[in-house]
C-alpha cells in the first residue's frame, strides 16, 4: 500500500490489548511482573530437552462461554479467542453488536494441530513395513478423523472469534509465521492510517506446548535446550524457547474512538515490512539498521526486540541493534517465542512501557539489555527465525 501524504493520513491509537502468556492475564498482570523484574516462568522438564513458556492457567469459560465452542476449538484457537476477548472488553466494546458489527479482523495465524498420537504411531509401524507406502495409504485412511482436515484450517480463528464475540466485520488471515503478524498488523494499521476503516481487531496465538512443532522446529536445530538462557547472552543464539501466549490489539481511528468516548492506551505509528536475502551475509542486520532508521531514534526511544534466538538472525540483529545505542529489551526473555503471535505481543508490551513512560528492568545475563529510565517510543522488532523481517513503532499520547 503506498505511504499516504501528511494531509491524508491520520494517527492510529491502540485502544484495546488482550494478552495472555506464561507471565499471566491481561495488560496489568504482564506490566506488573515486568516491572517487577519477575524471572522468565519457564518448563524445561515436560518437553526435555527443549524449553517452552507455558500458558498461565486461565479460566476460557469467561470469555468462551459454551462449552461445545471450546471442544471444537483446538487448543491455539481457544488461546486466541479467550485472547480476543480480552482485547474486546479492554477497549470497552465486547458485546456492543453495532460496533463489533464495523470491527474489521485481521488474524495471524499457523496450520492446525495434529493428531500427534495418530503420527507416531503410524511413524512407529512404518519403521518394521515392508510396503510403508501401502501402509502409510491405508492408516491415513483409516486413522484420521473426516473433520482434521477441517480442523486445520487456519481462518477458524478469525471463524471463531466472529462465531464467539461477535466481530462481524470484514476478516482476513495472514499465514508466514512472524511475516504474518507483522504484515497482519501492517494492513490493519494503513487502512485505518488510509481511512479505508474505523476500527480493527488484529493479532494471533500460539500452542508452544505441543510435540508436533517441537519435532519441526528440532529437527531444523532451531530449539533452545537443557534449560533457559538470555536471547542476547555469551555464547550467541541460544535457541528459540517457544512460548504459548495469545496476543490481540483494537486500533481505532482518533476520530472514532472519541465519539465512544474511548482514551488511547498508546499510539501506533508505523509498521514496515521487509524481506532480507538470508543468503547473502549483513542482509539481515542491514534491513534492521533501516528499519530503525523508518521508525526513528529520537531521544526516549528504545528499541523491543522480537528476536527468536535462533541461530543467524539473532547474532545479525544484535549486530545492529548494538551499533544504535538504543536501549534494548527482549520479549523471548519474557514470554518466549509465539511466531505468528510474537509481534502483536510485542506491541502490546511496548504500549504498556510507553503508556507507564518507563523501561522495566533489564534481565542479568543478557549482554545486549541495557538502559533505563523514561521511555516514550518503542520500535518492536521482528526478525523472523529464517525469512522476514519488520518493526513497528508505539509512541506514548500525552
Amino acid at each position: 500500500m503506498p505511504e499516504q501524504s501528511p494531509s491524508t493520513k491520520r494517527d492510529v491509537w491502540i485502544t484495546g490489548i488482550g494478552l495472555v502468556s506464561s507471565l499471566g492475564e491481561g495488560p496489568q498482570a504482564h506490566w506488573q511482573a515486568l516491572a517487577a523484574g519477575t524471572a522468565p516462568v519457564t518448563d524445561a522438564e515436560r518437553f526435555a530437552p527443549y524449553v517452552v513458556h507455558p500458558l498461565v492457567k486461565v479460566n476460557y469459560d469467561s470469555q468462551i462461554p459454551k462449552k461445545g465452542d471450546q471442544r471444537q476449538m483446538e487448543p491455539w484457537q481457544r488461546i486466541g479467542t479467550y485472547a480476543a476477548g480480552l482485547a474486546l472488553d479492554s477497549a470497552g466494546i465486547a458485546k456492543n453488536a453495532d460496533i463489533l458489527g464495523e470491527t474489521d479482523m485481521i488474524v495471524a495465524a499457523g496450520g492446525g494441530e495434529r493428531d500427534f498420537q495418530v503420527d507416531a504411531a503410524i511413524l512407529n509401524d512404518m519403521l518394521v513395513s515392508n510396503d510403508t507406502g501401502r501402509l502409510l495409504n491405508e492408516r491415513l485412511l483409516s486413522d484420521l478423523r473426516p473433520t482434521l482436515s477441517l480442523a486445520q484450517l487456519s481462518n477458524l480463528l478469525a471463524g471463531n472469534i466472529s462465531i464467539v464475540h461477535g466481530v462481524t466485520g470484514s476478516s482476513r488471515t495472514f499465514m508466514g509465521e512472524e511475516s504474518a503478524g507483522v504484515d497482519a498488523t501492517r494492513i490493519a494499521f494503513s487502512r485505518i492510517a488510509a481511512r479505508q476503516s474505523e476500527i480493527a481487531l488484529v493479532g494471533g496465538a500460539y500452542n508452544a506446548e505441543r510435540e508436533d512443532m517441537l519435532l519441526l522446529y528440532a529437527l531444523n536445530d532451531f530449539c533452545m535446550k537443557n534449560g533457559f538462557r538470555p536471547i542476547f547472552g555469551t555464547d550467541g543464539a541460544p535457541g528459540i524457547p517457544s512460548g504459548s501466549m495469545g496476543a490481540f490489539l483494537v486500533l481505532e481511528s482518533p476520530e472514532h474512538a472519541t465519539a465512544r468516548g474511548a482514551k488511547p492506551l498508546a499510539k501506533l505509528s508505523g509498521v514496515w515490512s521487509e524481506r532480507a536475502q538470508r543468503n547473502v551475509d549483513g542482509s539481515v542486520a542491514e534491513k534492521v539498521t533501516a528499519l530503525l532508521a523508518k521508525a526513528g531514534t529520537t531521544p526516549g526511544t528504545a528499541v523491543f526486540s522480537g528476536a527468536t534466538g535462533g541461530r543467524g538472525a539473532t547474532e545479525a540483529e544484535a549486530e545492529a541493534l548494538r551499533a544504535s545505542a538504543l536501549p534494548v529489551r527482549s520479549i523471548a526473555n519474557r514470554i518466549g517465542h509465539g511466531f505468528e503471535a510474537q509481534f502483536a505481543a510485542g506491541l502490546a508490551l511496548a504500549a504498556l512501557a510507553v503508556s507507564e513512560g518507563t523501561l522495566f528492568p533489564a534481565l542479568p545475563g543478557d549482554t545486549l539489555e541495557n538502559g533505563n529510565g523514561a521511555v516514550s517510543r518503542v520500535i518492536v522488532t521482528a526478525v523472523g527465525h529464517w525469512r522476514g523481517e519488520g518493526a513497528g513503532l508505539v509512541e506514548r499520547v500525552d
